[in-house]
């Protein structure tokens, strides 16, 4: 089974079994169908005002707003706009953490390179769907001190798999696989960052096999064919 296949199966095992992340308000009452689709349309629209406005400047009355629902209904699902952040971060460090247990051995072939290829597919789409709570995360904006230590397991979860595929790849001692790991992440987030928040023109699965290659040979020992 190729990584890709692996992460797609993770990901619907995940969607099957998730208990849906929800605001303080919505998690004391069960939630029927309507109510998830209520929920769901909150929690899209602060994402889109978070990305267009960023989390500071982003009110609740801006999000009722991209819903097209009422302020009544909003604090139905959530507290305040904290609160839906919360429940974004808790979405967005499920899927890094999924991300995360499927990334499988990276060998000096081939099919390492389609492994990291796979994976950096994973982290750009979940970069283009959660964006703005990594930034959040990243940039320091958020004062709620439990997403914030979510965005930080997360990334350490992702971290942590990453060094351990580098030391299997043999030829780094302790402090180079630290260098790599920190570098490699770094250069991910600021990428990813700029691809999905600035209309670059870049062709996506172009740009993806030539990071994939950059990150092959950089990073897990693999030599240039």
């Amino acid at each position: 089974m190729t990584g890709s296949q692996r992460r797609s199966r993770g990901k619907k095992a995940a969607e099957q079994a998730e208990p849906v992340a929800t605001g303080t308000p919505a998690s004391q009452r069960e939630l029927r169908a309507q109510g998830r689709r209520t929920m769901g349309k909150l929690l899209d629209a602060g994402m889109k005002v978070f990305a267009e406005r960023g989390y500071h400047a982003a009110r609740v009355d801006d999000i009722v707003r991209a819903a097209r629902t009422s302020h009544g209904t909003f604090y139905l699902y959530f507290t305040n706009k904290e609160d839906l952040l919360r429940a974004l971060a808790v979405r967005c460090a499920d899927e890094l953490d999924a991300l995360a247990e499927h990334i499988g051995p990276i060998t000096a072939d081939d099919a390492g390179l389609a492994e990291v290829r796979a994976f950096l597919a994973g982290f750009l789409d979940v970069y283009e769907r959660y964006g703005p709570v990594i930034r959040a995360w990243m940039e320091g904006q958020v004062s709620d001190r439990e997403v914030n230590r979510l965005g930080l397991r997360a990334f350490m979860r992702i971290g942590n798999r990453l060094r351990e595929r580098m030391r299997e790849a043999g030829g780094a001692d302790r402090a180079e696989l630290d260098a790599r790991v920190g570098v490699l992440m770094a250069m991910l987030e600021r990428f990813n960052y700029f691809y999905s928040s600035r209309d670059l023109g870049l062709d996506r699965e172009a740009t993806l096999d030539t990071l994939a290659r950059i990150a092959h040979r950089g990073f897990f020992e693999a030599a240039a064919a």
